[in-house]
C-alpha cells in the first residue's frame, strides 16, 4: 500500500513537469492521426497523466 502511496505522489508532483513533453507529443501525433480540437485536448492530459505516473515509478522502484 505505502508502494502505491509514495508513486503516487511522486507522480503528482511531476504532473506539471510532464505537461511540455505531452504537449509536444500530441502535437507531433495530431496531423498522423487526424484528431480534432477535442480529441487532441483529450490526447494532452491523457499523456500528461500516463508520463507523469511512467516517471512517477521511475523514481520509486529505480
Amino acid at each position: 500500500m505505502t508502494d502505491i502511496v509514495i508513486t503516487l505522489v511522486f507522480s503528482i508532483v511531476m504532473l506539471v513537469f510532464m505537461a511540455f513533453p505531452a504537449m509536444k507529443i500530441s502535437q507531433w501525433l495530431r496531423p498522423k492521426l487526424a484528431l480534432s480540437e477535442r480529441g487532441h485536448n483529450a490526447l494532452q492530459i491523457i499523456l500528461t497523466i500516463v508520463l507523469s505516473l511512467l516517471v512517477g515509478l521511475f523514481l520509486r522502484f529505480a
